[in-house]
C-alpha cells in the first residue's frame, strides 16, 4: 500500500479528482488488454508546441495520481496522426514550396522540409519524442501510420464498415447540406497520387472488406478499407482508436468538447466504450489569441527551457488547468519562483498536505530536496545591477551569501543563473528605465543607507527587510507600495521587483550601500 493512500483518497489536487473517477469507472479487476490506458494524441502537420507537452504532463500526473490508489497496471501512449493528409502548409517551417507540392498526401508521405528525416511526419515526431524523452515521461510512441499499415486497425475498421450507417447518423446533422450529400468516414488514398481524398462513396460490401468510390476523373475504384488503403475522417478515426487500442483516458482542449461528444457516439455505435476524459481550457498568445502549431505563435518548449527550468512549465501546467492562461514570456518569472516556493515547503507538509503540493504532482511524488533559497526575481535583479552576461559575475554574490553554495553543489541554481541572464538580456535589459529620485524620496533613501550604515555586513535577509519596511512605513509616502515602487524605479530601473531585504543580502550590503548613494549623487545606474 503507498504510503500515500489514504491521503489520496479524499485528495483535492484535480489529478486525484480525476484519478479516482477512472478508477471507479474501471473497478479493481484489470482490463482484458492487461493495463489502463492512457492516451494522448499529436498531429503532426506543424511542429509540436508547448500544448503537446501540457497534454503529456497533465496526463502523466493523472496517471502517477492513479498509482497511489490502485496497484493496476497502466500504460501512456503518445499517438501520432501522421496518416492525416496536410491540408495546409504551416507559416513555421522552411521550404514551404516543397510542402505546397504534396498538399492532400498523408505527412507520413510528404519529404522533410527539414532535410533531415524521411518525412515531414518523421521530423516533427522525433521532435515530439525528444522533448517527451528530456522531461522523463514514460511512454510508448505510436504511429497511425503504423497502425493502419500493419493491419492493427482492421479489426475496427472492419467494425465501422459494418455499421456504417450508424456512424454516418452521428456527424450528418451536424454538417451542412452540400457537405452531408458526400461525406464518408472512410477516405480513401488513392494509387495514383498518393493523396486522400475526399469524394462520396458509393457502395460498401461488408463481406469483401471494400468501399466504391467516384474518382475525380468520374471512374468508380474499389479500394479494401483495411491495411492503410483508407483512413478514417477524424472524429471516426479517434472513435475507432479508441476502440482498437481500448483507450481509457484520454484529455482534450475544450474547442474539442462537440467532437468528443460525436466520437464518443461513434464509439459506441461500433460497438466500443469511449474513454474517461478530462476537459481543459486553451493557452492564449500574448495577445490573448488561440496558440497554433501552424502558426507558431506562443511559446516554444525550447523557448521556455533557455529563459526557465523544465519544472517550472510543469507547474504552468498543473495550474488551474480548466483557466484559460495566457502562455507567453512574461509569465515565466512568477512560475519559477513559485515552484522554488512550493518546493521549499514540500518538507515540512504532513502526507495530506504534500499531496495537494503541485511538486508531488510534477516530481511523480519524489521532489528533489531544495539547493539554497534564491528567487529567479532577485537573480535577474542582480544580473541588472551588476550589468552583466557572465555566470561567474552572478556566482561571485551567491556564494559569498552562502558560502557552501557552488555551481557543483547547486545545480539547479546554476541553471537558473543562465536562464536568469538570458531572460534579463532579452526581456528585462531593453525595458530598463531608471528615474531619479524626488526630495521626499531622497530623504528614505537617506535614511536607508544611514540605517545600512549600521548593520552587520552578515545581516539576514528578514533584518535588513524590516529596516526597509520602517522606513517606508515612517517615511513621507502614501502607502508603503509607493515606497517599494520608487525603490524599484530608482534603483533597479523597472516598477516591480524582489524583496528589497533579500535583494540587499545577496548583493552585499558595502554594494547596496554603493547603489544607494550613486542613485543619490545622480549617477547613471544604467551604466
Amino acid at each position: 500500500m503507498s504510503e500515500f493512500r489514504d491521503a489520496a483518497l479524499s485528495a483535492k489536487a484535480w489529478p486525484f479528482q480525476e484519478a479516482r473517477e477512472l478508477l471507479k469507472r474501471i473497478g479493481s479487476k484489470t482490463p482484458e488488454k492487461g493495463y489502463v490506458l492512457f492516451e494522448t494524441g499529436y498531429g503532426p502537420s506543424g511542429l509540436p508546441h508547448i500544448g503537446t507537452f501540457g497534454e503529456v504532463a497533465r496526463t502523466a500526473m493523472v496517471q502517477n495520481a492513479f498509482h497511489q490508489l490502485s496497484d493496476l497496471p497502466t500504460k501512456l501512449f503518445a499517438f501520432s496522426d501522421d496518416l492525416d493528409g496536410l491540408r495546409k502548409v504551416p507559416d513555421n517551417v522552411p521550404n514551404k514550396d516543397l510542402l505546397a507540392e504534396h498538399l492532400g498526401k498523408p505527412l507520413s508521405s510528404i519529404p522533410d522540409p527539414y532535410g533531415t528525416h524521411e518525412s515531414f511526419s518523421a521530423h516533427n515526431n522525433a521532435r515530439l519524442k525528444a522533448f517527451l524523452d528530456d522531461f522523463g515521461f514514460d511512454y510508448e510512441f505510436l504511429s497511425s501510420t503504423d497502425c493502419y499499415k500493419s493491419g492493427q486497425f482492421d479489426e475496427t475498421l472492419m467494425a465501422v464498415l459494418k455499421n456504417y450507417q450508424a456512424v454516418i447518423n452521428v456527424i450528418l446533422p451536424t454538417l451542412g447540406a452540400e457537405r452531408r450529400a458526400t461525406y464518408s468516414p472512410f477516405l480513401p488514398v488513392c494509387k495514383k497520387t498518393g493523396r486522400v481524398l475526399q469524394v462520396g462513396v458509393k457502395e460498401q460490401n461488408v463481406d469483401a472488406g471494400t468501399i466504391v468510390y467516384e474518382d475525380t476523373d468520374g471512374s468508380l475504384i474499389e479500394t479494401p478499407v483495411t491495411g492503410g488503403h483508407c483512413k478514417l475522417q477524424w472524429k471516426a478515426d479517434w472513435a475507432m482508436r479508441w476502440k482498437a487500442l481500448g483507450v481509457d483516458y484520454e484529455m482534450s482542449g475544450k474547442d474539442l468538447i462537440d467532437s468528443v461528444k460525436q466520437s464518443g457516439a461513434i464509439c459506441r455505435a461500433i460497438g466500443g466504450k469511449p474513454p474517461a476524459g478530462f476537459t481543459y481550457e486553451l493557452f492564449l498568445d500574448d495577445r490573448g489569441e488561440k496558440i497554433s502549431k501552424s502558426i507558431g505563435n506562443g511559446l516554444s518548449v525550447e523557448e521556455w527551457l533557455s529563459y526557465a527550468s523544465p519544472e517550472s512549465l510543469s507547474l504552468f501546467m498543473y495550474q488551474k488547468p480548466k483557466t484559460a492562461k495566457r502562455l507567453f514570456f512574461d509569465v515565466i518569472p512568477r512560475n519559477i519562483d513559485d515552484y522554488l516556493s512550493h518546493l521549499s515547503n514540500f518538507a515540512d507538509l504532513d502526507d495530506a498536505k504534500k499531496i495537494e503540493n503541485p511538486v508531488w504532482h510534477i516530481h511523480r511524488g519524489h521532489p528533489p530536496q531544495p539547493e539554497i533559497k534564491v528567487s529567479y526575481n532577485i537573480l535577474l535583479n542582480l544580473a541588472g545591477v551588476c550589468n552583466t552576461e557572465d555566470k561567474a559575475v552572478l556566482w561571485h554574490f551567491i556564494s559569498r551569501y552562502r558560502p557552501d553554495a557552488t555551481p557543483e553543489t547547486a545545480p539547479s541554481i546554476d541553471y537558473l543563473v543562465g536562464c536568469a541572464i538570458n531572460y534579463y538580456r532579452d526581456f528585462v535589459k531593453p525595458n530598463k528605465r531608471y528615474r531619479a529620485p524626488t526630495d521626499r524620496e531622497k530623504q528614505a533613501l537617506e535614511s536607508l543607507l544611514a540605517a545600512l550604515n549600521n548593520i552587520d555586513a552578515g545581516a539576514e535577509a528578514e533584518d535588513i527587510q524590516s529596516i526597509v519596511y520602517a522606513i517606508g512605513k515612517d517615511g513621507p509616502f502614501d502607502d508603503l507600495k509607493t515606497w517599494f515602487k520608487a525603490l524599484y524605479e530608482i534603483l533597479l530601473g523597472q516598477s516591480q521587483g524582489p524583496r528589497m531585504g533579500s535583494f540587499f543580502a545577496l548583493y552585499g550590503i558595502e554594494e547596496s550601500k554603493q547603489l544607494i548613494q550613486r542613485a543619490l549623487n545622480g549617477d547613471d545606474l544604467a551604466a
